[in-house]
């Protein structure tokens, strides 16, 4: 009878390790998987970060065409008066 109680004892025991085991697994995971999504929140920052600075680059370059037509344009409108 003692031993069968005892041998029940060692049973549980071994099941509570092994849940024990399974939810360090779990946490382990849960650990892993929320890493993977702050790195994927990250590069996504940085991509939108790259997009702004494009966009800004691409209307600086814009902006430096118009200026350099509006010269030109003054060139001529100058040129014109002088003849």
């Amino acid at each position: 009878m003692r031993e069968r109680e005892r041998a029940r004892e060692r049973e549980s025991a071994r099941e509570r390790e092994r849940e024990r085991e399974r939810e360090h697994e779990r946490e382990s995971v849960r650990e892993r998987e929320s890493a993977r999504e702050r790195a994927r929140e990250r590069e996504s920052a940085r991509e939108s970060a790259r997009q702004r600075v494009s966009a800004r680059e691409r209307e600086r370059e814009r902006e430096s065409e118009r200026e350099r037509e509006r010269k030109r344009e003054r060139r001529r409108e100058s040129e014109r008066e002088r003849m």
